[in-house]
């Protein structure tokens, strides 16, 4: 699910950042002193070489992942693909994973939606899948009734959307309305369908899974040819592989710059030791504190709300994320900003990498 976020209008130092935090601390707030533990979490670590992941030895990782980041891309992706599945083949494992990230235009013209969207096609020690992706031009929460207004809108469009693209990769998926929200079944019994990135008008996002390696790989080439001739990003997410087999998807498949993102489990002062060990690329995000607005807010529908920083280029800056809003948008960027004495400005994350 998409979040509402908030971010601080400029960055702070590591002093500055501890200062704020032993002020939360002593008006009530549970946030962690400098030798608690956390699990802070890395995303676009450039990197030269797989081996470099090697600098992060001091501490314990989790789900580490390397990009291939292919800029400015307008080949076939047929072809990229099957090279990826063609490499995947060889080192393939219980607990390996590879999927190819591109996007995609929509077929007609939408209110509620954004015309780009994102599809993956991934292969598991198992079975492949597809996984599409729609944005939504603003973040409407589960249970938030601001669009109800629109609401027979919202979920026209979302049909239509997902009826295209269904239609296009050719799969036994029916997408319909039912109790006033979108949902998406399969006629296929024996292939799983999940279905994910709720808000008020269903799901944003599905992905269909097939025990048939090839499956997808003609079906999502459809998709990318909707981009025609336009240069695209293309992300492709290997998880599960040793150093040597990275270095075998490295020769065999055609990339540009290469990304880690993983967690890893520090305390909170080695915070800026981390970061300066990323360089200027890498972002490090870290929750320091989760609390319900009731907490602090005495109106307003209860939301779950998540404070924490995020570290990039020797700076951090504060963010809060938020279920829902409690209030409307002005009123919840007053009301946190009066909260925390650091001015906030709204910022939601893109849904797409």
């Amino acid at each position: 699910m998409r979040e509402h976020r908030w971010e601080s209008c400029q960055t702070y130092s590591f002093q500055e950042v501890s200062a704020l935090t032993d002020r939360l601390m002593q008006a009530g707030f549970s946030v962690p002193g400098l030798e608690k533990e956390l699990i802070g979490y890395i995303e676009d670590w450039q990197v030269s070489h797989p081996s470099e992941i090697h600098r992060l030895d001091h501490w314990t990782t989790e789900d580490v992942t390397l990009t291939h980041i292919l800029e400015g891309w307008s080949g076939d992706f047929f072809l990229l693909a099957g090279k990826y599945h063609t490499a995947f083949e060889d080192h393939q494992a219980l607990d390996t994973y590879c999927s190819v990230c591109h996007p995609f235009l929509l077929e007609g013209r939408f209110t509620t939606l954004l015309p780009k969207a994102m599809f993956w096609i991934g292969f598991r020690h198992s079975h492949s899948f597809i996984r599409v992706r729609i944005h939504t031009n603003e973040i409407i929460a589960p249970g938030e009734p601001c669009s109800d207004a629109q609401r027979a809108l919202w979920i026209e469009e979302r049909l239509a959307a997902f009826d295209s693209v269904i239609a296009m990769l050719d799969i036994p998926v029916t997408a319909r309305e039912e109790n006033g929200k979108v949902t998406l079944t399969s006629s296929r019994r024996e292939a799983a369908l999940f279905c994910s990135w709720p808000d008020a008008f269903g799901p944003c996002q599905f992905e269909y899974n097939s025990a048939d390696a090839y499956e997808f790989l003609v079906p999502a080439s459809r998709l990318a040819a909707t981009m025609g001739t336009q240069p695209v990003t293309v992300r492709s997410y290997l998880t599960g592989f040793s150093e040597e087999q990275l270095q075998d998807f490295q020769t065999s498949v055609p990339w540009t710059h290469m990304a880690y993102r993983c967690s890893l489990h520090t305390t909170f002062g080695e915070l800026p030791t981390v970061q300066k060990m990323l360089g200027e690329s890498g972002r490090l995000y870290t929750t320091l504190y989760e609390f319900g607005t009731r907490t602090h807010l005495q109106r307003g529908p209860e939301a779950s709300a998540v404070f924490g920083i995020v570290g990039h280029a020797g700076a951090f800056q504060f963010e809060i994320r938020l279920n829902q809003l409690p209030l409307t948008q002005s009123e919840t960027t007053e009301w946190l900003t009066s909260m925390l004495h650091v001015p906030l400005v709204y910022a939601p994350l893109s849904a797409f990498p």
